[in-house]
């Protein structure tokens, strides 16, 4: 029972996050492996519950989304659907003793990529890189977001600004609709390499669409810096706990 309303909670709470700033991550995948999840089925379980969050993001910016310059809409979708795909194949053969110890430090690095996103954003902001380096980073970025989802929002917001995207809407239009369809792929591969637990999997689903929802409107009244200190936090400390556990 209280694993349940560990995991219901968790996943509210991070619906109610990425509809806002992203971070969902930080919570759920802790949750589950605190129940006694291993790591790997986690992380892909974790993905799945967050999947339609990203639907419902992307669907809510389609009138805004437009492909950053060099590249063109159809290529970002081979390109996300590749990479989610490399990443999410390279997670199934990672062993679960190995992804335990990586763990800590890919939520230290998202952590850091989310403290530091809005600086990195505006530093990288305004150029124009060739199409061949525009490939190279979106297949970079999507197949680490297949891999582990921590932080995909912000590297994909920063890889956008490096592209020459100025618009925050369709930067934020488009961070959906690849984070979509690059989970999308990634939960088929999980699906059919046995990794997701369903029954968890189906309860955080519908706990985290709840929070995008609803969870979303309290969460905007909170001061922006606020909101990104107490999921800096959260992200430290999770990160702690699992160096502690290991």
């Amino acid at each position: 029972m209280f694993d349940s309303a560990l995991l219901l909670a968790a996943a509210f709470v991070a619906g109610a996050l990425n509809a806002v700033a992203g971070g969902g991550s930080f919570l759920t995948l802790p949750a589950l492996v605190f129940t006694g999840v291993p790591p790997v089925m986690a992380n892909a379980t974790g993905t799945v519950a967050l999947l339609p969050g990203y639907i419902a993001g992307a669907w809510g910016f389609r009138e805004d989304t437009a492909p950053p310059p060099g590249l063109s809409m159809r290529l970002l979708v081979v390109l996300s659907l590749i990479g989610g795909a490399a990443g999410a194949a390279a997670l199934l053969v990672t062993p679960d003793t190995t992804f335990r110890r990586v763990v800590p430090w890919l939520l230290l690095a998202a952590t850091a990529l989310f403290a530091f996103g809005p600086w990195l954003r505006a530093r990288l902001a305004g150029g124009h890189p060739s199409t061949t380096k525009a490939t190279v980073g979106v297949l970079a970025v999507a197949l680490y977001g297949g891999y582990f989802n921590g932080g995909l929002g912000i590297l994909l917001l920063a890889l956008f600004g490096l592209l020459g995207q100025t618009q925050l809407h369709a930067m934020n239009g488009l961070k959906n609709w690849v984070s979509a369809l690059l989970t999308a792929i990634a939960v088929a591969i999980y699906t059919a390499g046995g990794v997701v637990q369903w029954p968890q999997a189906l309860m955080m689903m519908a706990a985290a669409t709840a929070g995008g929802w609803g969870g979303a409107r309290v969460a905007r009244r909170i001061p922006a810096p606020w909101l990104r200190a107490g999921i800096v936090i959260t992200g430290l400390v999770m990160a702690g706990l699992f160096f502690w556990r290991q």
